[in-house]
């Protein structure tokens, strides 16, 4: 069996890690560990280099996520920044950005960074799209769950409890990083 360690102290990427990828016949498990988060407008990037970073120390196979919320009429803001800018304006403070604004497409970016002991990573990246409410509503998630609508739905992601709202998010990185995987591991 195939095994890799995620790098998170998120109980919720662990079962989504989990849920995705051991139906794979791929072994995940955690480490909590905290690693540097360069500054950089790329997600890719960052967890590129997080991976790296947590693998030379680990000495394994170790596996990092980061995830990047972009609005399309904000320029992409705020992009990598989105848990700092949450942390400062909240929810309330994007709708107060968005007041008047019609084009309210946005999206979630994922960057999942694979990394072995002594190589470099290798990044797969999701996207889930969506648009941003008019207001608050919903009562589970965190962050900008209360505001977000995916493509093909018509309540936010708050309204959706964690075993339904993991099935909102695009997952086919999980795809694509087990099938990288299992390809490795036939040569």
């Amino acid at each position: 069996m195939k095994h890799v360690t995620l790098v998170t102290g998120n109980i919720n990427k662990l079962i989504s890690a989990r849920q995705f990828l051991e139906p794979y016949g791929i072994q995940v498990d955690n480490v909590k560990m905290d690693t540097t988060e360069i500054q950089s407008d790329s997600i890719e990037e960052i967890a590129a280099f997080s991976a790296k970073e947590a693998s030379d120390k680990l000495k394994c196979a170790v596996l990092k996520n980061d995830t990047g919320f972009f609005i399309e009429s904000l320029n992409g803001f705020p992009g990598a920044y989105a848990h700092s800018v949450m942390e400062q304006i909240g929810t309330d403070g994007i709708l107060k950005l968005m007041k008047g604004i019609e084009n309210r497409k946005a999206y979630y970016k994922e960057a999942f960074a694979y990394c072995e002991y002594g190589k470099e990573p290798v990044v797969f990246i999701a996207i889930t799209s969506g648009r941003l409410a008019k207001r608050k509503s919903g009562s589970y998630g965190m962050r900008i769950d209360p505001i977000f609508i995916p493509d093909g739905h018509t309540k936010t992601m708050a309204h959706y409890p964690d075993d339904k709202r993991f099935h909102l998010w695009n997952t086919s990185a999980y795809d694509e990083i087990a099938n990288y995987l299992l390809g490795k591991e036939k040569h």
